[in-house]
């Protein structure tokens, strides 16, 4: 199946007779207009890719530029730099209730002034949870699901909402950004075996997906991956920097059919680690199937305990920039955050 293929099918399963339930007209017409907007140019014009991406412009469309409002206002918004922040003690427990004046931030070595701080913060959560559907991770699909499904009915709260992927040779969306945890549950056990690993793909798609969403939400992934990487056409690079763009966190759980070192795919585990790192996120690697149900526990805890650093970045970076970032936090403590972000364009 390829790319394009896939979002036509699902889009057309949607509207029609999914497994997972219709969704009401205007609502589908929506988040079919999204989704052809998610997709990177290749797949809109299969005819004129090379099977590798090209660099992403960084610029807004013009119909996105038409659309804009005031653009002072935006601005004031993109200035205002939002940096979620997980502490955990020496036992790898979350720290709560640790006091502002135990944080300070730098950008680029600068120490900035917090106009923002939130111990526990209930902001709501938008998260992907992007589920690897390969053959190389059939034996444990079942385990997966379960647990995944087990996982949507503890994470989501008032206010939050879910989207389902899964990713083979291709990346198909399964259930729209929702509430409704039944509904989200089903596309989970509809997951489907499939050729191929589109990794970056995934990545790439998952936090273009959070970043249209436009919303003042945390921001998260929940990628369960054997990391091997085989056929995706968005690189390492464009995949890394439309995680950083989306400000999404990125939680990848690794699962290892084979566990020597000779079976396994280490390329794909470094270049996860690399992307979960910079955004602040954490990487799992399970013993067994069995266990995906406690690290499942410990990122919902993790995402109810994290602190919400704001600041406006003094002094102003050029534009189209990455800024470094960099937490410290009183104690003896390990502290996870994303490492930077881009400026946007003048």
């Amino acid at each position: 199946m390829t790319f394009r293929q896939s979002y036509s099918c699902v889009l057309l399963a949607g509207l029609a007779a999914s497994p997972c339930g219709a969704l009401p007209h205007t609502q589908a017409a929506q988040e079919q207009r999204q989704f052809q907007q998610d997709r990177p140019p290749w797949a809109r014009h299969p005819e004129t890719a090379t099977g590798r991406s090209q660099p992403l412009p960084d610029k807004a469309d013009d119909n996105e530029q038409e659309k804009a409002p005031d653009r002072s206002k935006i601005r004031v918004q993109v200035n205002l730099v939002n940096i979620l922040v997980s502490v955990l003690d020496r036992r790898n427990r979350p720290a709560p209730d640790l006091p502002r004046d135990a944080f300070e931030l730098y950008e680029e070595s600068v120490l900035q002034k917090l106009e923002l701080f939130e111990a526990e913060t209930q902001r709501p959560l938008d998260l992907v949870l992007m589920v690897d559907s390969s053959l190389s991770t059939q034996i444990e699909m079942a385990e997966e699901r379960e647990a995944a499904a087990h996982f949507i009915r503890q994470v989501l709260r008032p206010g939050d909402h879910l989207a389902v992927y899964q990713f083979d040779d291709s990346v198909t969306q399964l259930a729209g950004f929702s509430d409704d945890v039944p509904r989200l549950q089903s596309a989970v056990r509809h997951i489907t075996e499939g050729a191929g690993t589109s990794l970056y793909d995934a990545v790439y798609l998952g936090a273009k997906a959070l970043e249209r969403r436009g919303s003042e939400n945390r921001r998260v992934i929940v990628l369960v991956t054997d990391a091997g990487e085989t056929t995706s056409r968005i690189d390492f690079q464009a995949a890394q920097k439309q995680a950083v763009l989306s400000g999404a966190l990125l939680y990848t759980i690794v699962l290892r059919p084979v566990k020597s070192e000779s079976g396994r795919n280490t390329a794909g585990e470094h270049a996860l680690e690399t992307i979960t790192d910079v955004t602040g996120g954490a990487m799992f690697f399970p013993d067994q199937p069995t266990d995906l149900d406690a690290i499942f526990d410990r990122i919902d805890r993790e995402l109810r305990t994290q602190y919400r650093l704001a600041y406006y970045p003094n002094p102003h970076g050029p534009a189209n920039t990455f800024r470094r970032v960099e937490v410290r936090v009183k104690g003896e403590y390990s502290v996870r955050y994303r490492r930077g972000y881009y400026t946007g364009a003048e």
